[in-house]
This record gives C-alpha cells, structure tokens and sequence, in this order.
C-alpha cells in the first residue's frame, strides 16, 4: 500500500483542481485494464505517467492530480490489468517479471495507454512519458522502441538495457534521476546506461540525489527523503516546461 497520508493528500488536490481525475477502463489485446486520467483542459501538453510494482495506486493519482494542477493532462497507465495491485513482493515480483520476460507486450501496453489516452481528448502529440521505479524500467523500453514522444524521465527507475537492444532508435529528451544511495540499481547501472545514451547521441540529463535511497519519492514511506523528493521534482517540473509546448 502507498499509505494514508497519500490518500488524504489526493482528496485535498481533487479539490483545487479544475476537472477532477477519473478512472478509465480499457482494453488491450482483450485484456481489461484500468488507468486513471486527468485532463487540464483542451489541447493541454500531456503527460503518461506509468506506476512502479505496486501497480497503479494512490500515489499515482497523487502525483497525476500535482501534475494537473500544474497545468498538464494526465494518463496514468495500468500495466498489470483491471484489479491486479499486487502487495505481496512474491505477487510484485510475479507481475514486474512477467512483463520483463516480455518486451514487446511491455511497450504495447505502454502504447496501447497512450492510444487510449488520445481518445479521451489528451495531446499525445505533445507528451513526455514517466515512470517510478518499475516504471522507469518500462520508459526506458518504450524509448529504445524509438517511440515519438518529446521527452522521457525516470525517477528511481530500473536502468538496465537487455541483451540486444540499444538506443539507437530513441528520440526527445531523456531526464534520468537517481539516488546515489539504492542499492537495487547500482551506479554503475547509472554510469553505463550515461555511456550508452552517450554513444547513440541522445540528449540526456542525469542526477543523482546523494543519500536517497530507491524509491526515495514515496510519500510516507522509510524511503522517502523530503529534499531528494522536492529536488527531483522542481527538475522534473523544469522539464516538462522546456520540453513541452
């Protein structure tokens, strides 16, 4: 669980923001899914948001409705299915490992939440797509898909790249945000995945956040560290203001 103090954050942030998030059924290949949109109005620049191994919480409804008050329209993808938010960690890594034996459904899915995003009026056309954790790792996969997005960050976000792919195919700006202190992704995942974007040409940030451990955004959690959080998220907000329309 993401915990009671990001549930009581989202119904004080429902309530400032113009239109009030939704949640949104799909289907993909048959399978029922379930994602939760926000819009900020007509023709607002766009932001797909994808969920760490949780599944698609609270937290990422918190962090859809931030992202709304600040002026962007929201797709908060399911990558699991309908019902599926998983809390044991076998179930997590259960769900997480499935989608990692199985690239091309990963990016499908992330398309297909993108497609269904567009129907719903969002511009796809004027999108960065992010991601937490698990998230991150699907970024990054969608990216090397050569996907025409305007931009890709991660924040704690799985950083390795399978044997046989590479980045010579990606486009937009790269925001990679790290911290130094996880000990789930090394940084020498961190100095390789640098090198890699390096040696194909693709226009990248990347930073680390000194003593922030993985998943040092979660509100409420043992992880969570406030400055790396507010830090990572004004650069984040920076971001999405130069790369976006």
């Amino acid at each position: 669980m993401k915990y009671l103090f990001a549930f009581l954050s989202i119904l004080a942030a429902v309530s400032t923001v113009g239109a009030a998030g939704r949640s949104v059924s799909y289907e993909i290949d048959g399978t029922p899914y379930e994602g939760y949109y926000v819009s900020a109005g007509a023709n607002a620049p766009m932001v797909l948001l994808i969920h760490d191994w949780d599944g698609l919480t609270d937290y990422e409804v918190k962090r859809s409705e931030m992202l709304a008050e600040m002026g962007y329209s929201v797709f908060a993808a399911d990558l699991f299915g309908a019902g599926v938010r998983p809390t044991k960690i076998e179930d997590k890594r259960q769900h997480t490992g499935e989608l990692y034996k199985d690239r091309q459904k990963m990016r499908a899915l992330v398309a297909g939440a993108l497609e269904k995003a567009k129907s719903l009026g969002a511009n796809t056309g004027n999108a960065v797509v992010m991601g937490y954790c698990f998230g991150g790792a699907a970024v990054l996969e969608y990216a090397r898909s050569g996907a025409d997005m305007k931009g890709f960050a991660t924040f704690h976000g799985g950083l390795g790249t399978p044997e046989g792919q590479n980045y010579a195919k990606a486009k937009g700006q790269f925001l990679i945000m790290h911290g130094s202190a996880d000990t789930a992704i090394s940084m020498d995942d961190f100095a390789k995945l640098a090198k890699e974007l390096e040696t194909n040409g693709v226009s990248h940030e990347m930073i680390t956040y000194g003593g922030a451990p993985h998943a040092f955004t979660v509100f409420g959690s043992d992880r969570y560290r406030e400055d790396a959080d507010k830090k990572s998220w004004r650069r984040f907000s920076e971001f999405l203001s130069a790369t976006l329309k």
